[in-house]
């Protein structure tokens, strides 16, 4: 567990990221990477923005807040948890609760053997990360009737296949709602507590419960509560190859299997997805990023030993999608830039 103590400045940049989450907030400075300063009045310009956090060489060297935000506060994260849930699969394939990213998702639902379309057998945990189901989204414009209804499974396993299994992408939560409930019958428990035990623990974080569906299934892939402190543990998490300290705490192979491009978005043409986790070019680098509704990121540039955490508002405005344009502009004109000029 982390305590409270009182360091210098330069004590506490030389501190390992999971030591810093105990740190009171503080406005270091690396004047020649980029003006902190800056950074603090451009966030200050973007009224949904709450948070922003910058680790370099796994110290923390920025650190905003708006007010009324802070440190502790959780936040949901929205989607962000999708990349979670991903996590949660690496790990348990790892352990061997499960079998392996090929294995069939009707292992869990026997019914899908039954169902009058029988390419739905073979959907597999791949397809479920990687948004290629083929099942009709749960998302956009279907979300409300889905989280609606009386069993959520069930609903998702009901939807018509829009495209052959393992071939387009189509955004859906349910897919990842799918991995949570698998979760949670293979691991005996839930996925909370599985988060707790895998994640948590290791990482010295406790992560609150959030919403569970009406059989008690906590949601995969939305609606998970974080501090903008333990969104950035993850993002170093990441960047390390899912190593912290002398802990191999993810499979390296998994890391690198959730950044490796699978599928590409339909609305953002930009950006791939890979296991729960988008890639997009940034001023010239490659980020891999979990990205939630309304501005929940978690991006990890390894090539500069970057991670950068963003929270802001999730009311829904017409103003969200200026507002991620606004994050980017600023990540990549005043952050990005300096810092790989600098280095």
């Amino acid at each position: 567990m982390c305590h409270s103590f009182t360091v210098t400045l330069r004590v506490l940049l030389s501190l390992p990221l999971l030591l810093v989450c105990a740190v009171p907030a503080a406005e270091p400075r690396d004047p020649q990477s980029f003006t902190d300063e800056a950074i603090r009045v451009a966030a200050a310009r973007l009224p949904r923005l709450q948070s922003l956090l910058v680790s370099r060489h796994g110290s923390l060297v920025f650190e905003y807040y708006a007010k009324g935000a802070g440190p502790a506060r959780l936040t949901n994260v929205k989607s962000v948890s999708k990349s979670i849930i991903s996590t949660l699969v690496g790990i348990a394939i790892d352990r061997h609760i499960l079998e392996s990213i090929n294995q069939p998702i009707a292992r869990f639902f026997p019914g899908l053997t039954q169902d009058r379309d029988p390419r739905k057998a073979r959907i597999t945990l791949e397809d479920l990360l990687t948004m290629r189901a083929g099942l009709e989204s749960t998302s956009f414009d279907n979300y409300g009737a889905w989280v609606r209804s009386p069993n959520w499974v069930t609903y998702v396993l009901d939807q018509p296949l829009v495209s052959e299994p393992g071939t387009a992408m189509e955004y859906s939560t349910g897919n990842t709602h799918l991995l949570s409930a698998i979760l949670t019958s293979a691991t005996k428990g839930s996925t909370w507590a599985f988060l707790q035990e895998s994640l948590g623990r290791p990482l010295g974080l406790t992560f609150s419960r959030w919403p569970r569906d009406p059989q008690g299934i906590y949601f995969g892939g939305n609606d998970m509560l974080m501090t903008p402190r333990q969104m950035l543990t993850i993002g170093q998490l990441y960047l390390n190859r899912g190593r912290a300290g002398d802990r191999q705490i993810v499979p390296a192979s998994w890391v690198d299997a959730s950044c490796t491009p699978r599928g590409r978005s339909r609305f953002n043409p930009d950006q791939t997805y890979g296991y729960g986790w988008w890639m997009r070019d940034f001023a010239g680098r490659q980020g891999c990023f979990a990205w939630g509704y309304g501005g929940q990121y978690i991006m990890v540039f390894r090539d500069l030993d970057l991670v950068l955490v963003t929270t802001s508002s999730t009311a829904i405005s017409d103003e969200r999608r200026d507002h991620r344009r606004q994050i980017f502009d600023l990540v990549e004109r005043l952050i990005l830039a300096p810092l790989a000029s600098g280095s």
